[in-house]
């Protein structure tokens, strides 16, 4: 376990508990949190120690992505650190990422950012985020519609920004999964019906079990795709993404199933997570996306299965 962890997570728990995350969800400033990540200094995890930051591999970086998924930080923290280790030059307010395919992207967080880092051909622009809201209700996702960019500040990452965006989302999907396993567990142990918990009825036992087989899947899914260089290769990007995704799903149908109506209340805490699970799986690519590149990639060479995912991820 990274030995930043602790002390994140003490950070997180006092600057970002469910009654801050709401405010800025309805319109309230971002500033003091912000300035805490800012004067921490965790924002330059991944920047070179050359450049004054803390040169810490991806491995040591994904349990603190998690943790940002496990508070539902309503911030592009992660997507700031990727940021500021890519641009020598890099802006201190929020930094979202985005890869231009076409007119308009959905970015998350993308209301709450103040630039937008877009990957177009084989550079990346640094441009002023002015989105648009989505529509959805509480999400800080925008929608921009992306024209002629400024000249590249650097060139693309090798495996392109959105490996790097992808094992972002599989980790936060990691930690929110855990959050939601662990708040399941406890409403199915304390909610008492017909006498009993329904934690002891054999089907929401079964739901539940399957449920944490998909939250440790998406966990360890998201450590082998951070677990060799800066940047990801395009094989650890897609696993990690595939497998989080296919979790996301199940770990959300199943924590709405066991609370039941009091999942959807907006006073409950629930929804603060499944909303972002469903978000962060198709952000940068739902499963099937990075399923084809998956495939493509071992279609493409001619060894046995078990070399190539032992050559994959030596």
């Amino acid at each position: 376990m990274s030995e930043f962890l602790e002390p994140f997570e003490r950070m997180l728990e006092d600057i970002a508990p469910p009654a801050a995350v709401r405010a800025i969800e309805q319109g309230s400033s971002i500033d003091a949190m912000w300035r805490a990540f800012a004067e921490s200094g965790f924002l330059d995890a991944l920047v070179p120690e050359e450049r004054g930051g803390a040169g810490l591999p991806l491995s040591e970086v994904q349990p603190l992505w998690m943790a940002l998924g496990r508070h539902a930080v309503p911030l592009p923290v992660g997507e700031t650190m990727i940021a500021r280790a890519l641009l020598a030059d890099a802006p201190e307010a929020p930094v979202a990422l985005a890869v231009a395919e076409g007119a308009a992207v959905v970015v998350p967080c993308g209301l709450v950012a103040a630039h937008l880092l877009v990957e177009s051909g084989d550079g990346l622009h640094l441009i002023e985020a002015k989105g648009k809201a989505t529509g959805v209700p509480a999400s800080l996702a925008a929608r921009f519609d992306l024209g002629a960019l400024p000249a590249p500040v650097v060139p693309a990452p090798e495996g392109s920004l959105r490996g790097l965006a992808a094992i972002l989302r599989a980790a936060l999907i990691a930690g929110a999964a855990e959050r939601l396993t662990a708040m399941t567990a406890t409403y199915a142990n304390e909610r008492v019906q017909f006498g009993k918990p329904i934690g002891r009825q054999q089907a929401l036992q079964q739901q539940m079990a399957v449920m944490a087989e998909e939250m440790v899947a998406a966990r360890v899914a998201s450590q082998l795709g951070c677990a060799g260089a800066f940047p990801p290769s395009l094989v650890a990007a897609a696993t990690a993404k595939s497998v989080a995704s296919r979790a996301a799903a199940c770990v959300a149908a199943t924590a709405h199933a066991v609370h039941g109506a009091i999942g959807i209340s907006e006073e409950y805490d629930l929804q603060l997570f499944t909303r972002r699970l469903h978000e962060w799986r198709l952000a940068d690519g739902s499963e099937t996306y990075w399923n084809r590149l998956l495939g493509a990639a071992r279609l493409g060479d001619a060894g046995r299965s078990v070399d190539y995912v032992r050559e994959a991820f030596a």
